[in-house]
């Protein structure tokens, strides 16, 4: 295809593939979209360990590594401490998340021991955290790197100027296109509020067209993916049709057979309409798009603690939320009613399991589909 990403990334479909697992990332690449991994969790040896593993994997085609770098985040200006992190939650906090497992048959344990085997995570979303990240990935032959919350930091457009690797952004609001352009980032990704995980209140199809011409109007050629609830090539088409030159995808690899998801969150997900979504600080501190359970719902109670800001609520929640998927997977009926993840509103058209590279042929597929009915419809007329 003739798309500016196309050309950018050296990818033969403008479909970018944003996930947690290495297998999506290698069979997306492999099949002419372009994998992103999703490092924010990863040491700098484990994502070493990743990335040669989808470097070895994805038959030469491109690949690309996101991190998550926060312009707001919970002690970010002073020196990392993980202990002074785990101080400042509340017991509140904490008794509020055990309660939810105790009352849905699940003995809570140590969670605080879990919270702090997993804390050193906050350092990844620290600009120094993100240094280390970056050193390793640039290792690699990557082709693309981007931060999924605010203008990236400093250290990132550098070293991606540096090694001839553009940088993305996720935005959520045309100020935020404004802000990444002059910033000098690369990529937009106009993320709408039907997107899973991290995302804003603007649908997609009122953030595409506006991104694209705040865009124009500065005038710079900025390419610009559409994300938010996209899980079709149709889906894909109709934001190009408004000015996008590609889409970003994380949903929809979520059911693929090659997935992290569990068995329990994919079946969930299959039968899921889209308004099984809700839109809720209370995982990570910042709003994120996820399936709706009784874990959620309880957060949104009068009698539920506000969540804390990004890091200190995800240390409430995902150790938690691990112990919760760990037992839904032995069949624990309470722990099965509770599991939850991130998810789109596109969750709705997820109605079929299929391998990674055949989601790509759909999409291919579908995109054919919409721009020949739009041709037959303009011949018509």
């Amino acid at each position: 295809m003739k798309s500016p990403i196309c050309e950018m990334l050296g990818i033969e479909f403008p479909l970018l593939a944003f996930s947690h697992c290495r297998d999506v990332v290698a069979a997306v690449s492999r099949a002419g979209g372009m994998g992103v991994f999703g490092a924010v969790n990863l040491p700098p040896d484990r994502l070493r360990e990743e990335l040669t593993w989808i470097d070895a994997h994805c038959g030469g085609k491109p690949y690309g590594v996101d991190l998550i770098v926060p312009n707001k985040l919970e002690g970010k200006s002073d020196a990392f401490s993980s202990d002074a992190l785990l101080a400042a939650i509340p017991r509140e906090h904490k008794d509020f998340a055990a309660g939810i497992l105790a009352t849905h048959g699940i003995e809570p344990g140590d969670l605080d021991s879990d919270r702090s085997r997993n804390v050193e995570f906050a350092r990844n979303m620290r600009a120094d955290g993100a240094a280390s990240a970056l050193e390793v990935a640039f290792e690699f032959p990557i082709r693309l790197v981007a931060n999924a919350l605010g203008v990236p930091p400093a250290v990132m457009l550098e070293m991606g100027k540096r090694h001839g690797v553009p940088v993305a952004a996720l935005i959520g609001a045309k100020e935020h296109a404004i802000a990444q352009v002059q910033a000098g980032v690369d990529i937009l990704i106009a993320a709408g509020g039907e997107a899973g995980g991290h995302c804003g209140e603007v649908s997609t199809l009122v953030m595409i067209p506006e991104v694209c011409r705040a865009v124009r109007a500065m005038g710079a050629s900025t390419p610009v993916l559409a994300a938010g609830g996209i899980t079709t090539g149709e889906q894909m088409a109709a934001a190009m049709a408004m000015g996008a030159s590609g889409a970003w995808c994380g949903s929809v690899w979520l059911t693929t057979t090659e997935a992290e998801t569990s068995e329990t969150i994919k079946q969930k997900m299959l039968v899921a309409t889209s308004r099984d979504t809700v839109r809720s600080r209370s995982r990570t501190g910042k709003p994120s798009r996820q399936l709706r359970s009784p874990w959620t719902d309880a957060w949104e109670r009068e009698d539920a603690p506000t969540p804390l800001p990004m890091p200190l609520q995800t240390f409430v929640s995902e150790p938690a939320l691990r112990r919760i998927n760990k037992l839904a997977e032995t069949g624990h009926e309470g722990a099965k009613q509770l599991a939850t993840y991130w998810v789109g509103q596109g969750v709705g058209l997820m109605e079929q399991a299929m391998s990674a590279a055949q989601v790509v042929q759909q999409f291919k597929e579908d995109f054919l589909t919409a721009r020949e009915r739009l041709v037959t419809a303009f011949d018509e007329t």
